[in-house]
């Protein structure tokens, strides 16, 4: 016994430490992504849409849309693409084999004619069978191919893409009317900008009309609430530290702007593995600090995208499990890079950070939890090991919540109703009780399961937001709503 006792004296010690260093890094990273949100707020109204018009401050920008089965929001999505609000920019939707009605959907919605095309094949894909272009939208590329993947979908598309920027976008998602204006400003500013990564948030819930979100509701479910949390805290004391530090290892699938030469230059989106978007950016990393180029992969919480997420609890743990699977193959496969002085501040601060404090934080967590019963059931519960390990795994996770909130809220003015507000800060709390821990043994079984469920994404089941914009964007998909009731 007392070798146990030992045992468990020295784990609960690293617990301890363990969170105690990871809420350290939360605090700094709160205080940076604060610092940029209030700059940004700041200056928003000096770079207001018609003077970066005015300026001609803009490039080119090919938005890639990689779908499959999406016939349910992909005629309103493709519709609000080609609304936004920038100078000159085409959209490259890559049909990847879907066995639905994704395709004839967009054939009838946008009067899509095959044409002969001619393109370089940069990057090897799956074989393309037909290229569409639009009679209504001479900016709208459609291109029908093989099913081989998300990622091979969006390297058919950057094979066409025209022009020197390339935006990567969800079909179940929208861009912010000045979003892509917004971020393709940095690319001008900054010429060794490779990426930018711009903030992405829920749309469950929100008022969509033509296109864009014109208000924010809190969604009815709180599922859809604590993921509204999560994504806030995620982007603000998040990625806008880690950009700070030039160590930023996660652009989003979902909204990501880069430079097509760029992605050509390392290869395109790998398609072995079911996070390719910081596969990408990993390759980036690599690449540059090989080569010795000056390069810089930027979050910025300007451009803004609005994204469905999961409604119920099986397509949310599906997604998780999906996430950390993906972390783990991306951190193995650029191992190398750990602690190694020649990648800067991504090898010595962001690679043993995601080690740590991300790819193992599940497997300390839910062990963490375990060990109370444990200690209390053999006598050994140490009052002070429970009382910080309650501060620190759980209070803190609640503070760093309720600023995210607060910043939400308050200071970007995201959700005007009272009720709203009142809701995500009880939602701060609530989190913590149940929801948290759920998802935290769902990314710890999938480190088990890594091997088997390789490449495998899992069914995401879509339903509300989807509808939203239908409804929103005009009578022209009336048909196709009544066709799939």
């Amino acid at each position: 016994m007392s070798i146990l006792a030992a045992l468990l004296f020295v784990y609960q010690q690293f617990v301890l430490a363990y969170f105690a260093v990871l809420n350290l890094m939360y605090a700094l990273f709160g205080y940076l992504g604060l610092r940029s949100v209030v700059i940004y707020s700041r200056e928003l109204p000096q770079v207001a849409l018609k003077d970066l018009l005015e300026r001609d401050f803009y490039k080119p920008v090919s938005i890639l849309v990689p779908a499959f089965n999406e016939e349910v929001g992909i005629v309103p999505s493709v519709r609000s693409l080609l609304a936004l609000h920038y100078p000159e920019f085409e959209v490259v939707v890559a049909n990847d084999g879907s066995r639905d009605r994704t395709l004839p959907r967009m054939i009838e919605a946008f009067a899509l004619v095959e044409v002969p095309q001619i393109y370089r094949r940069t990057l090897e894909t799956r074989p393309i069978h037909r290229v569409f272009r639009s009679l209504r939208h001479p900016n709208l590329v459609v291109i029908d191919k093989e099913n081989g993947g998300r990622s091979d979908a969006m390297n058919a598309a950057v094979n066409l893409a025209r022009f020197p920027l390339v935006c990567q976008v969800d079909a179940d998602s929208l861009l912010d009317a000045e979003a892509l204006l917004r971020a393709s400003r940095l690319f001008i500013e900054d010429e060794t900008v490779v990426g930018v990564g711009g903030t992405v948030r829920p749309m469950n819930g929100a008022v969509v009309r033509e296109g864009q979100v014109v208000e924010m509701r809190l969604p009815r479910r709180w599922i859809e609430r604590f993921q509204v949390l999560e994504y806030a805290r995620a982007f603000f004391t998040g990625r806008a530290g880690w950009s700070r530090f030039g160590a930023l290892l996660i652009v989003s699938g979902a909204f990501g702007v880069f430079r097509r030469e760029a992605v050509i230059e390392v290869g395109g989106y790998a398609t072995d593995t079911v996070t390719e978007d910081m596969e990408l950016v990993m390759r980036f990393h690599r690449h540059y600090r090989d080569a010795g180029t000056p390069y810089r992969i930027i979050f910025t919480p300007d451009p803004i995208c609005w994204t469905e997420v999961p409604s119920d609890l099986t397509t949310l743990r599906r997604q998780r499990n999906r996430w950390h699977r993906g972390l783990m193959e991306t951190l193995w496969r650029y191992r190398r890079m750990t602690l190694n002085p020649r990648y800067g501040a991504v090898g010595m601060v962001g690679m043993p950070y995601f080690w740590l404090f991300e790819a193992l934080s599940p497997v300390i967590e839910v062990t963490g939890y375990l060990l109370l019963p444990i200690l209390f059931a053999l006598g050994l519960a140490a009052p002070s090991f429970v009382a910080l390990f309650v501060v620190l795994a759980l209070l803190y996770g609640i503070l760093l919540s309720e600023m995210a909130v607060g910043i939400e809220t308050m200071l970007l003015s995201r959700y005007p109703r009272v009720r709203d507000r009142l809701a995500l800060f009880a939602a701060a709390f609530l989190e913590f009780l149940g929801f948290h821990q759920i998802l935290a043994v769902e990314r710890m079984v999938s480190m088990f399961q890594i091997r088997r469920k390789r490449g495998i994404w899992g069914q995401m089941r879509r339903v509300g937001a989807g509808e939203a914009i239908r409804e929103a964007v005009g009578q022209d998909d009336k048909p196709a709503k009544a066709a799939r009731l």
